[in-house]
């Protein structure tokens, strides 16, 4: 079935159903990172209270919004006239305040603006609240977010779903009501007017949450820095349904460190312990330059498909035909490609971390002690980024 016939299947039933900043700069004893405590105390700046006066304590629902009838003007189009075309709707329905605060003229250092922190504990980031438009335009905006991304179940939109989920969630069992948690404090942002010739970003996030897509001469050019974040984990229920959507990237690196021999781990183990991701947010420079761990060349294909289909846990995050593309660049580059871990192979326990690092991929898995829901238990952080193409290489 074709990536268009699937998505219109998707709107179809829609329509019947009508966080801590890492810096790699940072490590003592051997340690790679700080151990996040969780969103640190918000100072009180007039951009943090304008912020403040913004958030909401509502849930969305995204995964039940209907998707309008105006999209049907966008019906014959494809790909990423469709998603302009959809985009076009939303700023058409859109007040002058709200418009001022959704399209951004094109920025590298707005497109840096992401973070895993709730929108309390991060106020740069540009956009709109989810819960500020009304239901018909959160319709839109369901239907830009699904073109975009995949619709694969615990990827792409689903995984979107389920992490506004998450908030919501927290939101039922945290005291700390000044850091947003709620599915209402996601943001969306188009930096730079979409087209099918220029350059602009679809930029979509909030806590635990980034996806940033760069296009350009009617392409995309660039769909990370991606980060992904869930608690609680490994599965929740929320909003009607069970919420795992972060449990295929750990089982699935899981699965593939088991499947190494004694030795291969050994080569594979990194030194030190890595407290969070390296690459996160405000870190776009973090990537070791130097590969460390057991050279990909050495597994056999058995661990060479489980290595891909972990990297498919991340690039299928976006649009199939895009994905594909992705993966075949990475596909012809395993050779020149590292696995590395640190902790043990389960990925369960605290400070488990695992890494794929190759001439353009870098991957990073980690797992922290809880912090937004006040119960014993571990958590992921994780990122996917391109060293030749975050932010559709305009950072370069």
């Amino acid at each position: 079935m074709s990536q268009k016939n699937s998505k219109l299947l998707y709107i179809a039933g829609a329509l019947a159903l009508s966080c801590t900043v890492a810096s790699a700069s940072m490590a003592q004893d051997n340690q790679h990172g700080p151990r996040p405590d969780g969103p640190p105390p918000m100072k009180s700046t007039p951009e943090s209270e304008a912020i403040q006066a913004r958030l909401g304590d509502t849930s969305t629902l995204m995964g039940f919004v209907p998707i309008p009838e105006s999209v049907e003007s966008c019906a014959n189009d494809t790909g990423l006239t469709r998603l302009v075309c959809l985009a076009d709707i939303l700023k058409d329905t859109a007040s002058d305040e709200i418009l001022a605060l959704l399209q951004k003229e094109y920025s590298v250092e707005d497109a840096k603006k992401w973070s895993n922190l709730p929108a309390g504990a991060f106020p740069s980031r540009p956009g709109v609240f989810l819960g500020e438009f009304d239901v018909e335009q959160r319709g839109v905006i369901k239907a830009i977010l699904m073109e975009a991304a995949s619709l694969t179940e615990n990827e792409g939109f689903d995984e979107i779903v389920q992490t506004l989920n998450a908030d919501d969630y927290i939101g039922t069992v945290s005291d700390d009501y000044k850091a947003g948690y709620s599915s209402f404090n996601g943001k969306i942002a188009f930096i730079g007017s979409p087209s099918t010739t220029g350059l602009w970003q679809l930029y979509y996030g909030g806590h635990h949450f980034a996806f940033t897509n760069t296009y350009n001469e009617g392409k995309l050019i660039g769909a990370t820095p991606s980060f992904r974040g869930i608690e609680p984990f490994p599965a929740f229920e929320m909003n009607g349904r069970t919420n795992k959507p972060m449990l295929q990237e750990r089982d699935t690196f899981a699965a593939l460190l088991n499947a190494l021999t004694p030795s291969q781990q050994s080569k594979a183990m990194l030194d030190g312990t890595y407290r969070d991701i390296l690459a996160g947010p405000q870190a776009d420079d973090a990537i070791p330059s130097t590969q460390e761990g057991l050279a990909i060349s050495e597994l056999d294909n058995n661990q060479r498909e489980l290595l891909l289909k972990a990297v498919r846990t991340y690039v299928g995050d976006i649009d199939d035909a895009d994905a594909d593309v992705y993966m075949a660049k990475y596909t012809a580059e395993l050779d020149e490609t590292v696995l590395g871990f640190s902790g043990t192979t389960d990925l369960n326990s605290e400070d488990d971390y695992v890494r794929v690092h190759g001439p353009s991929l870098w991957i990073e898995f980690s797992l922290q002690s809880n912090k937004s829901t006040n119960t014993a238990g571990n958590h992921p952080h994780s990122v996917w980024r391109d060293i030749t193409s975050d932010y559709g290489g305009q950072n370069k």
